[in-house]
This record gives C-alpha cells, sequence and structure tokens, in this order.
C-alpha cells in the first residue's frame, strides 16, 4: 500500500511549502532521537517523518508521488518482467517475424550461438536515484548508511559536507541491461534535514546566542555552540540585538577537501529580566536618569 506522506505530517494536500516545512519541524522536534531515547516506536516514527518530508520538500518529487503515489512509477506498475515469469523471447521474436517478415528483426544470429533473442539491440540499464536523509550533524562528520539490495547488504560511506542534492554513486547497482547491456548505476541522492538549533547556508552556519544586558552593556565572555567543540567568544561592550561575530573555520567542511572548513556566525539576543523587585527597578531607574532619561 502506497504510503501517504501528507497524513504522515499531518497537512491537506494542497499545503503550501511553509505548512509543509512547519509541519515538519513541530513533528521532529517532537519525535525527534535525543528527546525519546530508548523508545523505537518514536524513531520509527521520526523516520516516516523524514522521508515524508524527503518527498514534499522537493517539487519535482512532490509532483511524480501526487501523480503516482509514489516517486518511482514503476513501482506503482510493478515489474513488467516479473508479471509473466514464463514469456519465452525466443516465441516473441517469431510474434515479431509474423507481424513484420524477417525485416522486423536481424536473421543474423550467429552472433550469439543458442540465443533467439540475439537479434535486437543491446540495451543499458537505467539508472536509479533514491533518497537519503540525514542530520546535519551527520553531513558535518560524515555517516554510513546500509542498503539492503535482494539478498544483498551494501554499506554507503556518505562523505562529510554533503549537503541536500549531493549524489553518492553506486556503480553498477542501477536496472539490469539487456541484451548484453551494462547494468546502471544507483544514486543516492541526500536529503539533510533542518537542525533546531544551527541554520546552514552553503558551508557557513548561523546559530542564535543569547547574551544578558549587563553582559551585552559591560562586555564579557560567552559560550558559542559548534557541531565540534563549544568556544568561547569575547563579547565587547556596548553589544548589540543582532550583531554577528564570525567564527572562522567552525561552519560546515567543505565537500572532499580535507580540512577545510566554512564560517560560523553567531548572531545576538540580548534577553532582558521579565520580572523586577521593588529594589531592581529602583537601580535600573537610577541607571536610566544616569544616561539623561534616554539609553538610546
Amino acid at each position: 500500500m502506497a504510503k501517504d506522506y501528507y497524513q504522515t505530517l499531518g497537512v491537506n494536500r494542497d499545503a503550501s511549502d511553509k505548512d509543509i516545512k512547519q509541519a515538519y519541524r513541530r513533528l521532529a522536534k517532537q519525535y525527534h532521537p535525543d528527546a525519546n531515547p530508548d523508545n523505537p516506536s518514536a524513531e520509527a516514527k521520526f523516520k516516516e517523518i523524514n522521508e515524508a518530508y524527503e518527498v514534499l520538500s522537493d517539487k519535482d518529487k512532490r509532483q511524480t508521488y501526487d501523480r503516482f503515489g509514489t516517486v518511482n512509477p514503476q513501482q506503482a506498475w510493478g515489474d513488467a518482467r516479473g508479471a509473466s515469469p514464463n514469456i519465452d523471447f525466443g516465441d516473441l521474436g517469431d510474434i515479431f517475424d509474423s507481424l513484420f517478415g524477417r525485416g522486423g528483426r536481424s536473421t543474423n544470429r550467429s552472433a550469439n550461438p543458442g540465443s533467439n533473442f540475439s537479434g535486437f539491440a543491446r540495451g543499458d540499464g537505467q539508472n536509479i536515484e533514491q533518497l537519503v536523509s540525514i542530520s546535519l550533524r551527520e553531513a558535518y562528520s560524515g555517516t554510513t548508511r546500509l542498503l539492503n539490495k535482494g539478498n544483498r547488504s551494501i554499506r554507503v560511506n556518505i562523505p562529510a559536507g554533503a549537503a541536500t542534492g549531493t549524489k553518492v554513486r553506486l556503480s553498477g547497482e542501477g536496472e539490469p541491461g539487456y541484451s548484453g547491456g551494462r547494468t546502471g548505476d544507483l544514486y543516492l541522492v541526500v536529503q539533510v534535514s533542518p537542525d533546531t538549533l544551527f541554520e546552514r547556508q552553503g558551508d557557513d552556519l548561523y546559530v542564535d546566542v543569547k547574551i544578558d544586558m549587563f553582559t551585552a552593556l559591560l562586555g564579557g565572555e560567552v559560550e558559542i555552540p559548534t557541531l565540534g567543540r563549544p568556544v568561547r567568544l569575547r563579547v565587547p561592550a556596548g553589544t548589540q540585538s543582532g550583531r554577528r561575530f564570525r567564527l572562522s573555520g567552525k561552519g560546515m567542511p567543505l565537500l572532499r577537501r580535507d580540512d577545510t572548513y566554512g564560517d560560523l556566525y553567531a548572531r545576538v539576543q540580548i534577553t532582558v529580566p521579565e520580572t523586577l523587585t521593588d529594589e531592581q527597578r529602583q537601580l535600573v531607574e537610577q541607571l536610566k536618569a544616569s544616561f539623561g532619561g534616554s539609553t538610546a
């Protein structure tokens, strides 16, 4: 039975890209393995959510899914070769002969003795694309996926620095050819799931860092999260909300370029106390007065 990706994300079939992204973020946060340790059902649900988002967030894949109910139309129609396992290609050749005469195919069978189908042109197998979802942290460090293909398991390495749209080629793992044609290739198309903390733009990362009003006024050190180890950043006095600090080499690794990284940009968000005691309020009023009644 075809999977209903819209139902998985809890959106209508005419949902906008924004609605789909919002639904994904909400569900991904709810069922993320980090928030549900030792919960296999939550992990399975998280994988279903990622699979649905991989398809519905891609315009072309979504159009194909809406039309056929799958991102691989061949699955919707079944395998024509498997539908009639007792077909004799020699008999098929005779049918061509009866319809078109010997001109319908080559009469030279000596090139491949014993094959009644050798007169038809050789054809290479088609390439196959398959989506694979990884987290931003997996994209940072590189990861592996285990694919089951028939009775074989294939371990695939996804390199550090992979981005949405990166393709990993598995030679000879696509559709088989016919009449001696080569087997096609399998391409894993990477989909990097949005992260709840970091925003990726190319090879750079952006993160929001909250600092209190006193650190912003007086300056001080704050801890900045990265996809590696946290780092300390010296914030100068008078730092304004929205200011960005660039941390060189703390972004994403560049694909297949060893020891080369993008940058991390820390965006300051100044926080203020939500409540004050009477004494604290008086002190703040005095501070305000010392600025001549204005802190602008």
